[in-house]
């Protein structure tokens, strides 16, 4: 029936042992891995927000107003944060009384009905693939984790969503939907970890084929581990976390840690184009990408040899590194990996103001000294990261206190300028000892000085708890994005102190006075670096805050490229993204990628770039 679900187990591989390669050199056994992440995954996740249901940032009223998260999964969680409702009234005008709940999570008659009609369901069902036609998981795969995304789920509903998930275990399965879909003019969205904040996944409200939705997380298997070389096959669906727990247990990483990874997959890394905080070391996932396997219409594109290098034409492995999704589905990666690391060390440096910060990151950089994660925070996301720290009781405030008159009378830093650099150290004991010295010399001779290990400890952590802070600011009429770009290290200030400025100015001229604008920077290169945006405002008194976001946004992400920014660093084009898409690329490059996508695809069951 139509309005029912329905699954079996077929498919499902079992655990056994892996094939000698042609030089018999052994793999170790199939790895089945128990996902963090469950099949439904509103068993676990918020459906309409951020992260693990059981972890959200709470007001507790009382005499005096204090918020805390919930959970036991972060270091700060069950924690008193006593600085935060004092910033956010500050900074937005809101006191923290009568939220706007989200919506209660609907009942099955309030979905978008499927558009699956009775053949097709019939075809899809002799494939023998676990599927579902709920409502609730149909429109769970419908988004990413957008603005406008999260907006909808608490007020309203998706127009258009896909009409059935399916649910393939391995990649000849994926072959028959892809060949079933391209006998019956089926649309196909691909859909991983869920975390894209492009709009890559939002179905298009015109489209009037049927739609699957091809959820990737059951295939998520480590196939081998070659000890001898370094490099691991896994499945595209696995979820960072559960793919670093399983090689940690064989004494293993892939280093490649972006900010999602809790809940993002490797498919997905591969299709956006992804970096890790700690690429310095190991690299971008083209970096660690040594082979791809990708089910298109026309068949499976994968190199026939696994080798470090390859000359003979174009890598079309660099064909389906940013992809999205556009021109086949993922199935199989093979990954390098490495030795865990015998040392971790934090650490984290304060500095006058953020362009000596700067400066210290571009001699760094200059001399390839980088530690494996090297961040530096302006002065306005310094402060907005003291709203997460617990109470530290009596003797840990007089601490804070003399630390601060520490920066503020004896070293002369102004408070309103300061900023912080965290950073974290991998390898040996000595390598690490080596680099601690080499980056903190650099960092004094531009007035910056070491500020602990556990004030980077805690740095570092809050990148995975920061993203849970949309949620509680929904509730009090605040909308909040981020966004991200690249950029040569002679504009990164300039373009910093223009973004800001535009985004002032818009703000002003919608008579919205109450805002926040924020950056950092993530990630260093020889030639640039990475910076992040954090921009929210209170909309109280906007018609369309969603629409009115996305329109301040877009004109600094005009100011962006004209300063010599991209589109994007990691998080991709989507839908988002599409008008800049042409002038980086050049019109020649937008034929080629059309080319390749009717080539690929020319029946556009996937979805498009542009």
């Amino acid at each position: 029936m139509i309005n029912e679900e329905k699954e079996n187990s077929a498919g499902n591989i079992e655990n056994g042992s892996s094939k000698l390669n042609q030089d018999n050199k052994k793999f170790q056994e199939t790895i089945n891995v128990k996902s963090v992440v469950p099949k439904y995954r509103q068993e676990l996740l918020k459906w309409n927000g951020w992260g693990y249901k059981d972890c959200r940032f709470e007001v507790n009223a009382g005499d005096v107003t204090s918020i805390s998260l919930t959970g036991n999964r972060y270091p700060i969680a069950g924690k008193n944060l006593p600085h935060f409702e004092g910033w956010v009234k500050n900074t937005f005008n809101v006191d923290l009384v009568n939220p706007t709940l989200s919506q209660a999570l609907p009942e099955e008659d309030k979905y978008p009905k499927t558009l699956l009609i009775a053949e097709e369901l019939v075809r899809i069902v002799r494939l023998n693939i676990p599927y579902s036609l709920r409502g609730v998981d149909r429109m769970l795969r419908a988004h990413g984790q957008t603005l406008h995304d999260i907006f909808t789920l608490r007020n309203g509903m998706f127009e258009r969503i896909p009409d059935i998930v399916l649910w393939p275990t391995c990649h000849e399965e994926v072959e028959k939907i892809v060949e079933l879909a391209n006998e019956l003019n089926i649309a196909i969205l691909v859909f991983g970890g869920g975390t894209a904040v492009s709009g890559a996944v939002e179905c298009p409200v015109n489209e009037r084929r049927t739609i699957i939705s091809l959820d990737t997380s059951q295939m998520n298997k480590i196939l081998w581990v070659d000890e001898a070389n370094l490099v691991a096959c896994i499945e595209s669906g696995i979820i960072g976390q559960d793919l670093e727990r399983e090689l940690k247990a064989l004494g293993y990483t892939t280093g490649h840690e972006p900010d999602s990874y809790e809940f993002s997959s490797l498919g997905g890394w591969v299709a956006t184009r992804a970096s890790g905080m700690k690429k310095n070391i190991y690299g971008n996932i083209e970096d660690l990408l040594v082979h791809v396997k990708m089910v298109t219409s026309k068949g499976v594109l994968e190199k026939n040899c696994q080798v470090p290098r390859l000359s003979c034409g174009p890598d079309f492995n660099h064909i389906v590194l940013g992809s999205e999704g556009s021109l086949g589905v993922i199935t199989e990666v093979i990954l390098k990996i490495r030795p865990l690391p015998k040392c971790t060390r934090y650490g984290s440096i304060v500095f006058p103001n953020f362009e000596s910060g700067v400066q210290t990151m571009r001699q760094v950089a200059k001399w390839r000294c980088q530690p494996a994660s090297i961040r530096l925070m302006d002065n306005e996301q310094f402060k907005f990261g003291m709203i997460l720290k617990p109470d530290a009781g009596l003797i840990g405030s007089l601490i804070d206190i003399l630390k601060k008159l520490y920066l503020t009378k004896i070293k002369g830093f102004e408070f309103d300028k300061l900023c912080v650099m965290t950073l974290l150290f991998e390898g040996d004991e000595k390598q690490v000892k080596e680099q601690e010295k080499r980056v903190y010399d650099i960092a004094g001779e531009f007035g910056g000085f070491p500020a602990g290990e556990t004030n980077g400890e805690r740095g570092y952590m809050l990148t995975f708890v920061i993203a849970y802070l949309r949620d509680i600011a929904l509730e009090y009429r605040i909308v909040a994005e981020s966004f991200e770009t690249s950029v040569p290290w002679d504009r990164a200030i300039s373009l910093c102190a223009n973004v800001k400025q535009r985004i002032a100015q818009e703000c002003r001229d919608l008579s919205i006075r109450h805002f926040l604008i924020s950056c950092r920077v993530t990630q260093t290169y020889d030639a640039g670096c990475v910076i992040y945006f954090y921009f929210a405002f209170n909309h109280g008194d906007v018609s369309d805050p969603v629409a009115t976001h996305h329109q301040i946004e877009s004109r600094a992400r005009d100011e962006i490229i004209a300063c010599g920014g991209s589109i994007s660093h990691h998080h991709g084009v989507g839908k988002l993204r599409t008008k800049w898409y042409p002038q980086t690329v050049s019109e020649v490059g937008v034929s080629l990628y059309n080319a390749t996508k009717n080539e690929l695809d020319p029946k556009i069951y996937l979805r498009r770039i542009i």
